[in-house]
């Protein structure tokens, strides 16, 4: 992903979860008596209802990134092929299907988003490997660490306040209103993409602690993983 690309999708995330967790309380507890007495799952609801064209605009920009790589690792797969990306692309373009379509869940959508914030790091890593830096340059070092701690934080960190909210919708009328076909898009998207993203941590960990450790060959790129461009691996 451009790094425009990058900071669009972040900053809008940041931009609309700011809305709705700060300025859409205010505005409406000042301007409507009857706000402060919704039960919680109502005020949640009540804060995500913004404008659903530019809600979607996140949803829209990573789905032609998704379909763009896919395209990309299809014309490229001898060396660029990973089925983790394919099986992350697909499951997202499944779910954010939805969102497009239906205009169904732009607040989930958009909170799975946060995890982009790791990309910079992770395409970092690549660059400073494509132009064989020693793993043990401060660069690289600085560089992983970085993205082993980003990528915790907004990949493995929300998961359980974002599943306590997921959990939360379910037997009320809102939920039932999505229809099965969402319903399923929904948890087995997202439950497939937190599989991915716990078998990327993992990789990200140990890279990152045979580095600091000292445990590499001489500190020197593997020429057998600089040639395979998997941008998760260790």
């Amino acid at each position: 992903m451009d790094m425009r690309e990058v900071y669009v999708v972040a900053g809008s995330f940041v931009g609309f979860q700011l809305f709705f967790s700060c300025v859409s309380p205010v505005l409406s507890s000042n301007f409507t008596q009857g706000y402060g007495k919704l039960p919680p799952h109502k005020l949640n609801d009540w804060n995500s209802r913004g404008d659903p064209n530019m809600v979607k605009l996140n949803v829209a920009i990573t789905c032609g990134y998704l379909f763009y790589d896919l395209v990309l690792l299809a014309c490229n797969w001898s060396t660029m092929g990973d089925i983790f990306f394919v099986c992350h692309h697909l499951a997202a373009l499944y779910a954010y299907g939805f969102v497009l379509t239906r205009g169904v869940l732009p607040y989930f959508a958009n909170f799975r988003l946060i995890s982009e914030l790791s990309t910079p790091f992770v395409n970092q890593r690549w660059f400073f490997e494509a132009l064989a830096y020693p793993r043990t340059h401060p660069l690289v070092v600085a560089n992983g660490v970085a993205m082993a701690v980003v990528f915790f934080l907004v990949r493995i960190a929300v998961m359980p306040p974002y599943w306590a909210k997921v959990f939360g919708t379910f037997g009320t009328p809102a939920f039932e209103r999505l229809g099965l076909a969402a319903q399923v898009a929904w948890i087995v998207s997202c439950v497939c993409l937190d599989i991915l993203n716990t078998i990327w941590m993992y990789k990200i960990t140990r890279g990152c602690y045979k580095v600091i450790t000292g445990k590499l060959r001489g500190g020197k790129v593997d020429s057998k993983k600089s040639n395979y461009i998997n941008n998760h691996t260790d």
